[in-house]
């Protein structure tokens, strides 16, 4: 009975040996695909990192070509595929632990895409105006066309934040290339700075706790002289260097403040008491707010995106009047954050257009996730373009921030989306 056991356990050694050999061989033998490495497989029975290459410009070939890199975590060939429509970059896809939860609850297979001009996935020379929505989702496609031909099951996209964006553009200029859509928390902006953002400041949450974080912006702004120049040294130890002096970027910081409390939900309750020291209130200050965020390499590609195409947010400096050392923050993205050669670029409203306009006259499977008091969710698309259609559903957390998600949502919500998950992928 023991070598018939040992026998069986071989066996099955053997076979995963053959498997894992075989999806190998599969990927290497794919169109485009230049390189496979074999990752730890860790919550998947294989995973590998692929490179992909893919043209500068979808619609110029002659613009040359970049390899895009790409994670597929192999859950089954028998099981539906999740594509991640990435907005960044792909590190957090490497870690071994790292899966969706679309993918974990419905045990998918997960092809993880970095999105093109981040991490390793840069055109060289970096042409910055194929930085662009139509671009990315072509590259979705055609990675999607030829993982088909392994698994040929249900797919299913999503993406978080600008990832979530992705998802939507993806699903405008690619309609139905997924059988569903789950965009996370995704922002349409239609200009640089929007303008909807600070309005669904002045409103968000209890009027108590807008008044504390505005109390505690104002006492950090009253503080500069003290706290400026712990701001200058605290960023000299750390090697950050910006386009602006330092008083900006305090002001800046500040400004910030009251979005990224909201954003990611964090209990007014945290914020230290407006009598408490220098120290107290500088260290709570960086570690919410890391002035890193206004370095120019810090997220170049994103902030180029948004500058051309993607949009983004303004600051309304009104209730901080003689505290500032800026009399305005107009143009701060472009001032503070691009690039010298990117400057040339210029804002279109294309892309929100194009997306408001396919989500208007369709219906896709889509199923669009925000948090209620996510600032975020003020350029979420129009909800109304949900109404006397099939399959089109917003979700909106009470209380929710940047961080909902499929299973922060009440329970009888979230057993909803997840049975229309598992109905639209014959589950």
């Amino acid at each position: 009975m023991k070598r018939l056991l040992l026998f069986f356990i071989l066996l099955a050694g053997f076979c995963l040996q053959i498997s894992a050999s075989t999806l190998q061989e599969l990927l290497i033998k794919l169109p485009n695909v230049k390189s496979v490495e074999l990752l730890d497989s860790g919550v998947f029975s294989e995973r590998y990192q692929i490179l992909f290459e893919q043209p500068v410009c979808h619609a110029d070939s002659s613009k040359g070509f970049f390899c895009q890199r790409v994670v597929v975590a192999h859950a089954g060939f028998d099981r539906p595929t999740l594509l991640v429509t990435e907005g960044y970059g792909g590190e957090r896809s490497l870690r071994p632990a790292y899966r969706e939860e679309i993918s974990s609850t419905l045990n998918t297979n997960q092809i993880f895409v970095e999105h093109r001009y981040f991490g390793v996935s840069v055109p060289k020379p970096c042409d910055w105006s194929e930085m662009t929505g139509k671009n990315a989702a072509a590259d979705l496609h055609a990675i999607k066309q030829v993982l088909s031909s392994i698994y040929d099951k249900k797919w299913i996209a999503s993406g978080i934040s600008k990832g979530g964006q992705n998802t939507m553009i993806y699903a405008t200029y690619f309609p139905g290339d997924v059988d569903a859509y789950v965009p996370y928390v995704g922002p349409v902006c239609s200009k640089v700075e929007d303008g909807r953002h600070e309005p669904f400041l002045r409103s968000v949450g209890r009027k108590s706790e807008r008044d504390s974080i505005l109390v505690f912006q104002k006492e950090l702004l009253s503080r500069r002289n003290t706290l400026v120049p712990m701001l200058e040294e605290f960023c000299q130890k750390n090697n950050m260097e910006f386009n602006v002096g330092f008083d900006e970027i305090f002001d800046l910081c500040v400004l910030e403040l009251s979005f990224t409390l909201w954003q990611w939900g964090d209990p007014v309750s945290s914020l230290p008491d407006v009598k408490s020291d220098d120290k107290s209130l500088f260290t709570y200050f960086v570690n919410k707010v890391s002035p890193d965020y206004f370095m120019v390499d810090r997220n170049s590609p994103f902030f180029v995106q948004a500058a051309s195409e993607l949009g983004y947010y303004g600051y309304d400096v009104r209730p901080f009047k003689k505290l500032l050392s800026i009399r305005s923050a107009r143009g701060y993205l472009d001032r503070v954050m691009l690039p010298e050669d990117a400057r040339y670029l210029q804002f279109s409203p294309q892309l929100s257009d194009d997306i408001n306009s396919y989500l208007k006259n369709n219906d896709p499977r889509m199923l669009f996730i925000y948090g209620e008091i996510d600032p975020w969710s003020s350029v979420m698309p129009d909800p109304r373009y949900a109404n006397g259609k099939q399959n089109m559903h917003f979700y909106i957390q009470p209380r929710g921030s940047h961080r909902t998600r499929i299973n922060t949502q009440p329970d009888s919500v979230k057993q909803e989306i997840w049975a229309r998950l598992r109905t639209w992928l014959d589950l």
